[in-house]
Formats: C-alpha cells, sequence, structure tokens
C-alpha cells in the first residue's frame, strides 16, 4: 500500500479518534476550555495537566509549523534543551528563591537540587558562556519549543492557565545595544507575521517584564472579550499597553496652590470604619481626599506606599520603582507591627518606615489618612508639615478619567489574551552567569541578551476564544486540524459514497488536509460535530444531491452554502481553502 493511500485511511473519521461531547463539561470555565473537550481536542489528567488528543495535537503542530518558518526566516537557530534543570544554575543566577513557588524544585538521588524548567534563561546564558567568547560568533538567536511546567496555585481555564504547556522560546546574543536592538526589532517582527498567518485579531502592547527581567517588553494580545488580561490603547496614537505598564499623563502631581493655607490637623473617631467607601461617608468627603497608607514587604524591608482614595495601587510599577526583586502585601501582624493599628488605619503621620508615594498626591493639600491607632482617622493632613515622602512616582493604575501618557487623548480600555512576549534581558543573566566576550578592541564585556515566547496550546485556545459561536468553533484555516470535512450523509447509498469518495481523493491528491466523516451516523449527528469542531470548509453529499450530480459547499464561518456540481466540487474547494489563506496576507 503506497503513502498517498495509507493517507486516504487515515484520514477518515472511522479510523480517526475525536470524542465529542453534547454536554458543555461543569469543570469549564471559558469557552476555548469548553469547546475543546466537547470538540475531542483535549482531556484533562490532573489540575492543569492535559493530554492532547489527535485533532488538538494537529492544531498545535500547525502553530509549531508556522512559528518554526517565520523564526527560521527571521535567523534563528532551533536547538531543544533539557527540561530538567539543576538547581545550582538558578542560584547562580539569584532566582532559585525570587522565583516562587511556581518553580517545582526536588532532589535527584544524589541529593541535588533540580527543578522542572519553566523556562530556560539560565540554561542557554550556560550554553552560550562555554561556547561564545568572540563578537565575531555573534549575533546569534536560538530557539526550542519545548514543553514547560509552572506549578500554578490556581491552574484554570484549560490550556490558558494550565502547569504544563508547550512554548516556543528563543534567546539572543548581541556584542552591542545596536545589535540588541535590531535583534528585538526582528522577533517583534517576525511575532507579528506568526500572529497575522494564525489568522488572529491581535495587537503588540508594552508590558512589565515581571519575573524575567529586563528593561523593556512587549506583550502580543489576542483581542478577546473573554481575555483575562486588561489592557488600553490610545484613541489617536499607537500608544497601547497592558494595565500592569500603562503610563500616566505626567502633568499629575504638580505642587498645589501656595494661597491655600494649612488646616489644623485634627483626629476623628471612626468606629470600625476601614474601607475607602465607609471612610468617605462617614466623614462626608469625596474619595479623591483620601490617601490611602498600603504596606507592603519589598525585598523583605516594609515600605508604605500612598495613593488616593479613588486610585489602585499598581504593585509592578511599585516593583520598578523600588527597583525590588519581589513585592506582597504585608499580613496583618506585619501591618499592626508597622503602624500599631489594624488593617484599615494605616497613615503616614509618625510612621518609621519608608514611604512612597504616587504622583497624583504630590500637590494635595488637607486631606484625610488612616491615625495608626485602631478606629482613628486624621483630617487636615499634609505633606511637609505632618509626614515626608523619600519618593514620588506613577504607582497607580491607570483609569477611564486618564488620558494617553504620550498624546493626551482619550484612552480605550480592552481584553486580550496574552499569547507571545518579547523582552530586552540586557545583561541581567549574562553579569550573573559570567556569559563574557572580546570585543574587537579585545575588551571583556557581558553578552546583551533578549529573550521571546509563544504560547503554542495557548495561541488555539485564543484562537477559538476569539472565533466560534452557539453551535461551535469557527477556526481560522491556518490552525485548524483539518482544512476541509466531508459529509456523506446515506453511507448505504453506493452513490453518495462514491462522490464523496472521488472528492475526497481529489483533495488529497492536491494536497489538502481533508477528513471524510464516513461514520454510519444520522445527519445530524455530523452536521453538529462538524459544526461542533470548526473545520473551514465543509462538503454535504447527499442522496438527492448524488442523483442530480450536486454536493453543497459551506464555510463555517458563513451561514449560506452553494450547490456545486460534483466533477467541479475539488476545484471549487480548493478555490475556496486558496482564498482562506490569502485573506490572512
Amino acid at each position: 500500500m503506497g503513502k498517498r493511500e495509507e493517507l486516504v485511511i487515515y484520514m477518515r473519521y472511522s479510523n480517526y479518534f475525536m470524542p465529542t461531547y453534547k454536554e458543555v463539561p461543569s469543570e469549564a470555565e471559558v469557552i476555548s476550555h469548553q469547546l475543546m473537550l466537547r470538540a475531542g481536542m483535549i482531556r484533562k489528567l490532573t489540575s492543569g495537566i492535559y493530554t492532547y488528543l489527535p485533532a488538538g495535537l494537529r492544531s498545535i503542530k500547525k502553530v509549531e509549523n508556522i512559528i518554526r518558518e517565520e523564526m527560521n526566516r527571521a535567523g534563528a537557530i532551533e536547538l531543544l534543551m533539557p527540561a530538567v534543570q539543576p538547581g545550582e544554575l538558578w542560584q547562580e543566577s539569584g532566582r532559585w528563591e525570587y522565583y516562587g513557588r511556581e518553580l517545582l524544585r526536588f532532589k535527584d538521588r544524589h541529593n541535588r537540587d533540580t527543578c522542572l524548567g519553566p523556562t530556560h534563561e539560565e540554561v542557554i546564558t550556560d550554553l552560550v558562556r562555554k561556547e561564545i567568547q568572540s563578537y565575531k560568533q555573534m549575533p546569534v538567536n536560538f530557539y526550542q519549543i519545548q514543553t514547560k511546567f509552572r506549578d500554578e496555585i490556581r491552574p484554570r481555564f484549560g490550556l490558558m492557565r494550565g502547569r504544563e504547556f508547550i512554548m516556543k522560546d528563543a534567546y539572543s546574543f548581541d556584542a552591542d545595544e545596536a545589535g540588541a536592538n535590531r535583534s528585538y526589532e526582528a522577533m517583534y517582527e517576525a511575532y507579528s507575521r506568526i500572529f497575522q498567518r494564525c489568522g488572529l485579531k491581535f495587537r503588540a502592547v508594552e508590558a512589565d517584564t515581571g519575573a524575567i527581567g529586563g528593561s523593556y517588553s512587549h506583550e502580543f494580545m489576542v483581542l478577546a472579550e473573554t481575555g483575562e488580561d486588561q489592557m488600553i490603547n490610545c484613541t489617536k496614537c499607537d500608544y497601547a499597553a497592558n494595565l500592569e505598564r500603562a503610563e500616566i499623563k505626567g502633568e499629575e502631581g504638580l505642587p498645589g496652590p501656595d494661597n491655600i493655607p494649612m488646616k489644623p490637623l485634627k483626629k476623628m473617631y471612626t468606629p470600625d470604619i476601614k474601607t475607602v467607601e465607609e471612610v468617605t461617608s462617614f466623614l462626608d468627603i469625596s474619595e479623591d481626599q483620601l490617601i490611602k497608607t498600603l504596606i507592603v514587604v519589598a525585598d523583605n524591608e516594609m515600605v508604605a506606599a500612598l495613593v488616593r482614595g479613588d486610585h489602585e495601587l499598581n504593585e509592578a510599577k511599585l516593583k520598578n520603582l523600588l527597583d525590588a526583586q519581589v513585592i506582597e502585601l504585608a499580613s496583618p501582624e506585619q501591618v499592626a507591627e508597622a503602624t500599631s493599628a489594624p488593617i484599615g488605619f494605616a497613615g503616614p503621620v509618625d510612621l518609621k518606615i519608608k514611604m512612597v508615594a504616587d504622583l497624583a498626591i504630590q500637590g494635595m493639600k488637607n486631606f484625610v489618612t488612616g491615625g495608626n491607632r485602631n478606629d482613628l482617622h486624621l483630617k487636615n493632613v499634609n505633606m511637609g508639615r505632618d509626614f515626608n515622602v523619600e519618593r514620588f512616582g506613577d504607582i497607580r493604575m491607570i483609569t477611564s478619567r486618564d488620558s494617553c501618557a504620550r498624546c493626551g487623548e482619550e484612552i480605550r480600555f480592552g481584553r486580550g489574551i496574552e499569547v507571545g512576549h518579547v523582552f530586552k534581558l540586557g545583561t541581567k543573566y549574562s553579569q550573573a552567569l559570567k556569559a563574557i566576550f572580546l570585543d574587537d578592541q579585545g575588551k571583556e564585556s557581558p553578552i546583551i541578551m533578549g529573550c521571546y515566547g509563544i504560547g503554542v496550546g495557548r495561541t488555539v485556545a485564543a484562537a477559538i476564544e476569539q472565533n466560534h459561536d452557539k453551535d461551535g468553533i469557527i477556526f481560522p484555516i491556518p490552525v485548524s486540524p483539518f482544512e476541509v470535512t466531508i459529509l456523506p450523509l446515506q453511507m448505504h447509498d453506493a452513490a453518495v459514497v462514491d462522490a464523496a469518495e472521488k472528492i475526497y481523493k481529489e483533495l488529497i491528491a492536491h494536497h489538502i488536509d481533508v477528513l471524510l466523516d464516513d461514520r454510519d451516523e444520522r445527519a445530524g449527528v455530523k452536521f453538529k460535530d462538524a459544526d461542533l469542531v470548526g473545520i473551514p470548509v465543509r462538503v454535504t453529499v447527499g442522496s438527492r444531491g448524488a442523483k442530480e450530480g450536486q454536493v453543497e459547499i459551506k464555510l463555517r464561518s458563513q451561514p449560506e452554502s452553494i450547490n456545486v456540481p460534483i466533477g467541479e466540487a475539488s476545484a471549487f474547494v480548493r478555490d475556496k481553502v486558496k482564498k482562506l489563506y490569502d485573506s490572512l496576507k
């Protein structure tokens, strides 16, 4: 039996494994999770860990192929690194403790610290420091497509936030900043091509670098109202950022008018009144007249962060302002230790710890704060007279009342799903792991790095979040498990079977990725499964049409169908497939 005949048999539904569900699984919270389970693409093994069934794996492999083509086109070189990593490398980089409990640590039989790799900055830097010693060996960019593991505390949403997942990660190495910038731009452009080729509506937004570190980064966000990430974009200029990164327009926080006198400090008894809403209602003031004092622990140091009552603290911005590795809100016990009061009554007056404040409060006068005593607030508090701030900065979340930080125009909020992230790492890892090279003057310098990640399974899930209806998935053709499905409705009718087989074999001969639904099932079952799985082009062969020499062809994304002569069906379908791909260019 030849290779082509084997392929023909393999792509028959009766010989395939795609178990579908009629009902929505109770465990699935978001639409992509529901539909991937119902369409027979994945099955849960345990919390945050899934088996990729054949149809799901086909979609994942298609995304991987697009990634490989574009990474190779951009000059990156594929390799494969170990999933198990020695703890000593992470200790050398300083991330063994900093990365937190998401890093799955264990001891091997020799009692050596080991972990399952959530990312590979340490491993690739270790390789490069042993192999690259001269500027002549750079620039170079290595990438891999590999299974990662992050021990998420609350894995959810199927492939959106699992513990085990497939990721493409790449790492660039350059001799100078100009080269590093070129590498970054090349990856930015490659990512844009990848997600465009996947048929996704996306946007690149400025982002915080988080646990990876570095000086600058962009997230590639698939636009979807069901996305778990919020982002903003300007209605006029190109500025876009995720909520953690979004900058506040810089004119805030200018000194207040000198002609407003400071009123005498006044103690206010506020029994069991803690929240912003309770305090402002009780004292009959607006939220922007209240200052919240939030106690955080920054790299084991207690810090007070001051923000206006109508604003929310942005922990990512605060971490950057303090140049801290880790920021977390203090526990009730730590708050009591720092302020001599329970949560809800902290204030800056007589506070003995480092104090930083948001720019928005810099010009305020006569405001309300907590009194550092149970059931006490202070009125007519003023900076300079009553307390001093060590440093001001943009440490709050942006709001719909803010304007664009770049051009001052209106901003718009939206939601998205992060599918890719590109980072300028600088020398964070090369300095820590001593990845040094000799420049053209013979001088030693640390290599300048970048890193670039894509969630492969998450990209498939994001495509579903963006493309579905009440009946199921509407796959973009590049990531669909099959391009075409053929539905012979009466398997006992020789004319129907012969017509379906003819079209099927012609499409296979032209390298169309086609699934023949040759099951002996009712027409309704076949239609429902075809809509559920979301294959872009459907060819339906029925008894009446076969007698009249016609078949029905329908795009999953469109409501109407068209009748086409059997002899022209293959060419017609091939043209439809080509146009679907061309529409994404």
